[in-house]
């Protein structure tokens, strides 16, 4: 039997300004140049609005505004993310996905306690790789029940 010590994490690595963040890749579906996202009417700041994807209707959510770095103003440089939250499928939009990451459970270090709960609730952990500090950002914690049935 395994302890979860010895467990290896694959993780999409991505930025948002000159941020570096990461994510399982277990949750990630696609990855997709930006498209024109149609605001919905009373949306969260957060909501760029939504995508046709397949012909299923895909909310966008702009992930620097919902981790309090500001609104993005997209361009074709911008990337999509399409990941599945729970039973929810999203898009979160990031500047632009720049690894994939193999990482050990001991390489994961927990927040730090200086951090308020809002970033708690974030980020799950972080990862220091070479001179980069990645944020191990929580897909749970960017859609709270509440906020995912606002933006879906």
């Amino acid at each position: 039997m395994t302890q979860d010590n010895d467990k290896t994490h694959e993780l999409i690595a991505f930025r948002i300004g000159a941020q570096q963040f990461c994510v399982d890749i277990r949750a990630v579906r696609e990855i997709r140049g930006w498209a024109m996202a149609t605001p919905l009417p009373q949306a969260p700041t957060w909501v760029k609005g939504v995508i046709n994807l397949r012909g299923t209707v895909l909310p966008i959510i702009d992930l620097g505004a919902r981790l309090g770095f500001g609104a993005t103003e997209p361009s074709q440089r911008h990337v999509i993310i399409v990941a599945r939250i729970g039973d929810k499928t999203v898009g979160l939009l990031v500047e632009a996905v720049s690894d994939i990451l193999t990482v050990g459970s001991e390489s994961i270090q927990p927040a730090p306690d200086v951090s308020c709960e809002a970033v708690r609730c974030f980020v799950k952990g972080v990862i220091a790789q070479e001179a980069d500090m990645i944020s191990l950002v929580s897909l749970d914690g960017i859609l709270p029940e509440a906020e995912l049935r606002e933006a879906a």
